[in-house]
C-alpha cells in the first residue's frame, strides 16, 4: 500500500545502517540507468522511461504488464519507478489483495486526481494470481487512467491475464539475465557502499559458482554473496573464495565449464547413456548439467537430436515428446523445468532405440556429396507452366491416389539411383511395422521393371 510514517522511518534506519536490510534489497537499482540488463525495454521513448516522466509530452504514459521469470528486475523497474517518479505510487500484491483493496486504490486514486492533480501509479505484482473478476475491476480505471498500472507476471499473460486488460496495456517481455549481467551486479555489491563496501574480494572460482547458483536469479545471487561475505568475514578473511560460498550456501560446486570441454563431455555422456538405455546414468548427467547452472534449453536441443538420432521410428512418438518437452522448458524455465527434463530423459532412455532414419539420411548425403544424383525423371518435373507439356515435363504422371492402395509403380529416383536402398528399417519397437511396411512398398513400385 501507500508508504506511512513506519516505512519511511524503516527507509531512513536503512540509509543509516545499510546492513539492517539485505544485499539484495540495498542494490536495488535507484534510476533505469542503473538497471541490469533489459537494454531493450530502457531505449529513449520507451515506455518505462515515460513511465518515469521522461520526454511523455502530451502523450500520457501507458499501462505496462511485465512478463519474466522471477528474479530478473520485474519488482525493481516498479521499484524505479516509484523513486524516479513524482506520481503517487501504490504497491499491491495479488496474493493477498482482492477486489476491496482494488477499489480502495482506484477511489484514492480518483480523488487525488481531482483534489490535487495527482496521477497514481499502481503496481500490481503477480497479476496472475488474480480472477478474472479481480482483473475486472481494473479495467474501468485503466480505461480511464485513472491509474496507470504496472502489473508483474511469471506466467504468460496471453493465458493468465484476461483480453480486455492486455488491450489496454503494453505487453514487456523481460529476457533473462546472462552471467555478464549478473557479474557485474555481484562486482557493484563487492565495491559500492551500500553493498559490501569492499570489505571483501570475490575470487573467480567463488564468482563461477554463484554464478551457477543463481540460475539467471539477480536476487538469488546477490542473496548467495552476502552469505559467502559473511562466512569470510567471520573467519577474518577477505577473499571470499570457492570453499567459503560451499559452506555458506551448502551446496558443492559441481565441475563443469559451459564454455569448456566439461560442457561437451556432459552433454555427451547424457546422450550416450540415452542411447545405451541406462536410465540412471543418464538421470546423473542430467543433474549435473541442471546443478551446474546449464541453460536449460541446451538440453531440450539435445534430447530432441536424441529423439531422432537414436530412436527414430522405433518409438514415433519420443519425437513429439522431446519438441513438447523443449516448448514447456522455454515456457517456464528453471527450477522446474528440471521436472520436464527428467520426464524426457527417463521416456528417451527407456525407448526401443533405432538409427536407421539417421543412417538414411547420412548415406543419401553422401551420395549427393559424390555425385550420384542425375536429372529428375520427366514425368515428376513441374508442368504447370507454360510449355512444360512439350517438353514432356509431368507427363505420363500417375497419380497415386487413382490406383489402388495409393501406390503407383512408376519410377521416382534419376536413373542412377534406382533400386538404390537408403532406409534399412530395424525390428525394435514400433519400426517393425514399418520394416514390414517398406518391403511391401518396394515390392509394388518394382512394377515398372525398377
Amino acid at each position: 500500500m501507500e508508504p506511512d510514517l513506519f516505512t519511511a522511518a524503516a527507509e531512513e534506519r536503512q540509509e543509516k545502517d545499510p546492513s539492517s536490510s539485505p544485499l539484495a534489497v540495498r542494490m536495488r537499482p535507484r534510476t533505469l540507468d542503473e538497471v541490469v540488463g533489459q537494454r531493450h525495454l530502457l531505449k529513449p521513448g520507451s515506455p518505462l522511461r515515460r513511465l518515469v516522466g521522461e520526454g511523455t509530452g502530451p502523450a500520457g504514459a501507458s499501462s505496462v504488464i511485465l512478463w519474466g521469470p522471477p528474479g530478473i528486475g520485474k519488482t525493481t523497474l516498479a521499484y524505479v519507478v516509484s523513486k524516479a517518479t513524482d506520481k503517487r505510487f501504490v504497491e499491491l500484491s495479488a496474493i493477498t489483495a482482492g477486489v476491496k483493496e482494488v477499489r480502495a486504490v482506484i477511489d484514492g486514486a480518483r480523488r487525488a486526481s481531482g483534489g490535487y492533480g495527482k496521477e497514481t501509479v499502481l503496481f500490481l505484482d503477480e497479476i496472475h494470481r488474480f480472477s478474472k473478476a479481480q482483473q475486472d475491476s481494473l479495467l474501468p480505471a485503466v480505461e480511464n487512467r485513472w491509474v496507470t498500472l504496472i502489473a508483474a507476471t511469471t506466467e504468460n499473460p496471453y493465458f493468465s491475464v484476461i483480453s480486455p486488460l492486455l488491450s489496454r496495456s503494453l505487453l514487456l517481455t523481460l529476457e533473462p539475465l546472462t552471467d555478464e549481467d549478473l557479474s557485474g551486479l555481484m562486482d557493484r555489491a563487492v565495491t559500492e557502499e551500500r553493498g559490501l563496501g569492499g570489505a571483501v574480494d570475490l575470487h573467480d572460482d567463488a564468482r563461477a559458482h554463484l554464478l551457477r547458483i543463481a540460475g539467471g536469479d539477480a536476487r538469488r545471487a546477490l542473496t548467495a554473496l552476502e552469505a559467502a561475505a559473511g562466512g569470510a568475514l567471520a573467519k577474518g578473511e577477505r577473499e571470499i573464495t570457492l570453499q567459503t560460498v560451499e559452506e555458506a550456501v551448502d551446496r558443492a560446486a559441481v565441475t563443469y565449464d559451459r564454455d569448456g570441454d566439461q560442457h561437451y563431455d556432459v552433454a555427451s555422456a547424457l546422450i550416450k547413456s540415452i542411447r545405451g538405455s541406462d536410465v540412471d546414468a543418464a538421470l546423473h548427467y542430467l543433474a549435473r548439467m541442471i546443478e551446474a547452472g546449464e541453460d536449460p534449453r541446451f538440453i531440450a536441443r539435445r534430447l530432441m537430436i536424441s529423439a531422432s538420432e537414436d530412436i527414430g521410428l522405433a518409438d514415433p512418438q519420443a519425437l513429439p515428446l522431446a519438441v513438447a518437452a523443449a516448448q514447456a522448458v522455454a515456457m517456464i524455465g528453471f527450477p522446474e523445468a528440471a521436472l520436464t527434463l527428467s520426464h524426457a530423459t527417463i521416456a528417451l532412455a527407456l525407448a526401443p532405440k533405432s538409427n536407421a532414419a539417421t543412417n538414411a539420411i547420412f548415406a543419401a548425403r553422401e551420395d549427393v556429396r559424390n555425385g550420384l544424383a542425375g536429372p529428375v525423371p520427366a514425368h515428376l518435373r513441374d508442368g504447370h507452366y507454360k510449355g512444360a507439356a512439350k517438353l514432356g515435363h509431368a507427363q505420363g504422371y500417375v497419380y497415386p491416389h487413382d490406383v489402388p492402395g495409393a501406390i503407383a509403380a512408376q519410377q521416382y529416383a534419376p536413373d542412377a539411383l534406382r533400386g538404390k536402398r537408403y532406409y534399412e528399417p530395424t525390428r525394435y519397437g514400433a519400426e517393425a511395422r514399418y520394416a514390414e511396411v517398406v518391403e511391401k512398398v518396394r515390392e509394388r513400385l518394382k512394377g515398372d521393371g525398377g
